[in-house]
């Protein structure tokens, strides 16, 4: 068990600052922006001539993760690797000022961005369209967004910013308000929110707000986490199956949602948390692995009433949030099941996803191999489903190996 934490942590350890490293080498863009678009495929950057992959187009949404992974990772290698850290602050500092800048033209972030920095949208046939203002909506580019700048400002200026954390509280409570769209890739209207439907996606994603709260000191702003996980619970989890449906009721299930609302969960869950609820969210990871782990990763979505994969198609970002979710549930029960999934999880992303040279994973597999499907963006992941996910582990790895550093319990 030993030399599988071990050799884990450093494996960990290596691919994150390899990958940072690689990415903090690229000119940025636009003066500070993260470069990531890189075609995982190929091997080549996209250009122009890629349109709407090419690096005229800024994605609001993958920037704010980036920030947070950088802060986050920052904070970390202050004691792991300082000249690493430097970099990560530099990058960090200068993409912080320019998040802000987006959202002080009306208090949103977009989820893409043109040239000129006017909020756009690809249409559901690749045609280019101006976004509506915001007004009072909000949606997954202000969720990233928020989350990135406040944990940015507490790293940068010694405590969190109260604008950026009052704008992370909008957006939870538009979700709980019914002003908060999901899909970005129409006009934001009152109207497709009412026709949208009551996806685990929102309270999932938000639900990882909670533990960024506590590492920065604001445990008074974790309340909704509760209702949350108890919203998702009684609506979406199906308990002859243990999967979380997507609606309730519905019969499909994305998978990867499911583990990574046990990650997020339980990155927030204390000791004293319920243990029925740690039992349901073991059944929730243990049901959603064995249903949606095909060759070469976690199939995207499986029918609940079969319990077969619907779309076979493999992303890569699920198999790194299993590896957290495990790691931080084997951390608290201590199950050779749970072990057995995060060690399954972790071969499967090396062995079938990760490049090594230069250090990316391939965005998508099907049984057939890797194939040219960039989900939402063509940026690569900067740092966020990858990067925090085994950052998180490699964090539980210590603590179980009672390694006295304080990287293990270092907060952001």
């Amino acid at each position: 068990m030993m030399n599988f934490l071990d050799a884990a942590r450093s494996q960990y350890l290596a691919v994150n600052s390899g990958t940072f490293y690689w990415m903090l080498s690229r000119a940025p863009l636009q003066g500070g922006f993260l470069n990531t678009k890189h075609n995982s495929l190929t091997l080549q950057d996209y250009g122009n001539a890629d349109g709407m992959r090419g690096p005229d187009y800024t994605y609001g949404w993958i920037q704010g993760r980036g920030l947070e992974a950088l802060a986050t990772h920052a904070n970390f290698f202050d004691l792991e690797l300082p000249p690493l850290a430097t970099k990560l602050d530099a990058t960090g500092k200068a993409l912080y000022p320019l998040l802000e800048k987006l959202i002080a033209k009306d208090g949103h972030a977009y989820f893409c961005y043109d040239p000129d920095h006017n909020p756009v949208y690809p249409d559901q046939n690749y045609k280019l369209a101006r976004q509506n203002p915001a007004n009072n909506i909000y949606t997954y580019s202000d969720a990233f967004v928020s989350k990135g700048l406040m944990v940015a400002s507490n790293r940068y200026h010694g405590a969190p910013d109260k604008n950026h954390v009052a704008y992370l509280d909008n957006v939870i409570q538009a979700i709980e308000n019914g002003r908060f769209q999901i899909d970005e890739r129409q006009p934001l209207s009152k109207m497709a929110i009412e026709k949208q439907p009551d996806d685990i996606g929102p309270r999932m994603i938000l639900l990882g707000a909670a533990a960024l709260f506590n590492r920065v000191g604001l445990h008074n702003h974790t309340a909704y986490a509760g209702r949350f996980i108890s919203h998702i619970i009684d609506r979406h989890f199906d308990v002859k199956t243990g999967l979380l449906r997507n609606v309730p009721e519905g019969d499909e299930c994305n998978v990867g949602h499911g583990i990574e609302f046990v990650g997020f969960a339980l990155d927030y869950l204390g000791e004293d948390a319920d243990p029925s609820l740690i039992k349901n969210l073991e059944k929730i990871l243990l049901a959603s692995f064995k249903t949606g782990f095909i060759n070469p990763g976690i199939a995207l979505s499986v029918s609940v009433a079969t319990t077969q994969a619907t779309n076979k198609t493999c992303p890569w970002w699920s198999l790194p949030e299993t590896i957290r979710a495990a790691a931080l549930l084997y951390e608290r029960n201590r199950s050779n099941e749970v072990l057995d999934v995060w060690k399954t999880a972790d071969q499967a992303f090396f062995k079938n996803y990760w490049l090594g040279t230069p250090p990316l994973a391939r965005q998508t597999m099907t049984q057939d191999g890797q194939i040219d499907f960039v989900p939402a963006t063509p940026d690569l992941d900067p740092g966020y489903h990858t990067g925090l996910s085994l950052l998180a582990a490699l964090q539980v790895a210590d603590r179980l190996s009672n390694k006295s550093s304080l990287s293990a319990t270092h907060k952001v």
